[in-house]
């Protein structure tokens, strides 16, 4: 079924919709996320006065459950890290000429370049990686996205690139997206959207090439690919069992300037990069994250990217499987690309670059109206996999908003609130020790978090000494205070704003390479 048959995939959001009766019940999908997060915290903050009992015995269990979370993940960390290991050793040219049933070079790799107003030695940076990598270029179509609202700074920037490396590729795309087109959010996806469709009329249309002979990847604009990255990614395309319904999702390693961002940036950061390194470990939780690929089939079927909405990085995996009737997965890469920790020109700016950025990736709950409208439109996908795709959404954003809340801030409350019949009980007595020594246990954790964090440093540059080296160890004592002020926080913040359609628009994170500049 062609994809303008299936209208519900490019909803953004409920004012989208046409029918007061379908409008009404993705609003209603829209305020669920927040509904369930904030109902878990009143209803601990009621209940601690009203059945103090409860919620001391319902705080001991959500503890342990932590802990034994905590040991579960710290596992599936371990594996992915050797597994990742592995793989960046792996000669995966050698492995592709192994394939005798395909012809591996018959595989174009095409990467879009998606690029706002970032300097141009972030750009080029990003372009040398892909020229270093040991995919043949002759097999490679750039195209550099830019957005024409940028003016004549953006033009030049293009030009300058394509000057320098224009000539390296099989061909190189400048493709300027167009301002104020209707019905777009300005942003990533309308961008990458605009470009692969021009590079699709320009290039790979006149040319005939088939599109299941060519791989998308779409990389934010900081992206540094590791020298085999294309040759991995292909032999898993080619590989697998239904490549053109896969997407291709390698490990963020937040790390281009690790060694120049602060603690507090480090940490949120190699966070979020140990958090994919687990969802790899579990592909039938995975779906797509930021630096991505895709078949071109798959993307030419459900019509490119979204343009309406903020979170297209995930969005499209969404996309693909409501199109392709439940059809569609994520295949994990264990192979690394590496991007920018957050930091920008002061500590201040560089504290509320991260917050923003952390609220806009839980703006990915607006995915969970969107899918469950899917679901209830899309008859053919089965009970079993809605049911599982719905429960991994909801439950994802809900302990994101409400855990550390919990853990850290309510955990006290029936001490408060519970009154003095409960104080002078035992039970009362024992609970900030249970709950003090189960967190302990669980912070034990960190030394895993530390001990990883260091072997996936890039090497420490010249200007720095080994106070530098300790502090990237001792940065995993703010955890309890990152995980909450720009973990549960701001998630929160993102559900709350989509529960009273307050929606937000696309934020892009500025890119600096050191402090001060």
């Amino acid at each position: 079924m062609p994809a303008e048959d299936k209208y519900y995939l490019k909803i953004g959001k409920a004012t989208d919709l046409k029918s007061p009766k379908e409008r009404l019940a993705y609003r209603a999908f829209e305020i669920l996320p927040g509904a369930l997060a904030w109902g878990t915290l009143l209803g601990v903050i009621f209940l601690s006065w009203a059945k103090p009992v409860w919620v001391a015995v319902f705080i001991i269990a959500f503890d342990v459950y932590w802990l034994l979370k905590t040991v579960y993940l710290s596992f599936h960390l371990r594996s992915s890290y050797f597994k990742m290991r592995k793989n960046i050793e792996t000669d995966w040219l050698e492995k592709l000429k192994e394939i005798t049933a395909k012809n591996w070079q018959d595989i174009y790799q095409l990467i879009v370049l998606p690029v706002y107003k970032e300097l141009e030695e972030v750009v080029e940076e990003s372009v040398r990686a892909i020229i270093n990598s040991d995919y043949p270029k002759n097999k490679m179509i750039v195209v550099l996205a830019i957005e024409e609202r940028v003016g004549q700074p953006g033009r030049a920037l293009a030009a300058s690139i394509e000057k320098k490396f224009g000539d390296k590729f099989f061909r190189f795309l400048v493709a300027a997206h167009p301002d104020k087109i209707a019905g777009e959010l300005a942003g990533k996806g309308a961008n990458a959207a605009w470009a692969a469709r021009q590079a699709k009329k320009e290039i790979i249309d006149p040319l005939k090439i088939p599109y299941q002979n060519i791989i998308v990847s779409c990389f934010d604009i900081d992206t540094v690919v590791y020298p085999k990255y294309f040759s991995c990614l292909t032999y898993h395309y080619l590989t697998s069992d239904n490549p053109t319904k896969t997407s291709y999702q390698p490990v963020p390693l937040y790390n281009n300037n690790i060694w120049q961002a602060p603690a507090i940036s480090r940490v949120v950061a190699t966070s979020g990069t140990f958090w994919q390194m687990v969802q790899q470990q579990r592909p039938e939780r995975l779906s797509t994250f930021s630096s991505q690929s895709i078949s071109f089939r798959a993307l030419v079927d459900v019509g490119f990217w979204q343009t309406n909405m903020v979170s297209e990085d995930s969005r499209i995996f969404w996309q693909c499987l409501l199109y392709y009737d439940g059809d569609y997965q994520t295949e994990p890469l264990y192979y690394p690309v590496s991007m920018d920790a957050n930091l920008a020109s002061s500590f201040l700016k560089t504290v509320f670059n991260v917050y923003c950025q952390q609220k806009r990736w839980g703006w990915g709950a607006e995915n969970i109206p969107y899918l469950l409208f899917g679901f209830l439109k899309n008859k053919k996908i089965s009970l079993g996999r809605k049911i599982h795709w719905t429960f991994v959404q909801l439950e994802g954003f809900w302990s994101w908003a409400t855990n550390a809340l919990i853990i850290f801030l309510l955990g006290w409350l029936p001490l408060y609130l519970g009154g003095e019949k409960f104080n002078v009980t035992l039970l009362s007595y024992n609970l900030p020790f249970i709950t003090r020594t189960l967190m302990t246990l669980a912070m034990v954790g960190l030394i895993g978090s530390a001990i990883y964090s260091t072997l996936l440093l890039p090497r420490r540059p010249k200007n720095y000494g080994l106070i530098r080296h300790l502090s990237m160890i001792v940065q995993w004592v703010l955890v309890p205070f990152t995980i909450l002020v720009f973990g549960a926080i701001p998630g929160l913040e993102a559900q709350t704003r989509l529960l009273l359609g307050k929606y937000m628009g696309f934020w892009a994170t500025p890119k600096e390479k050191t402090i001060g500049k």
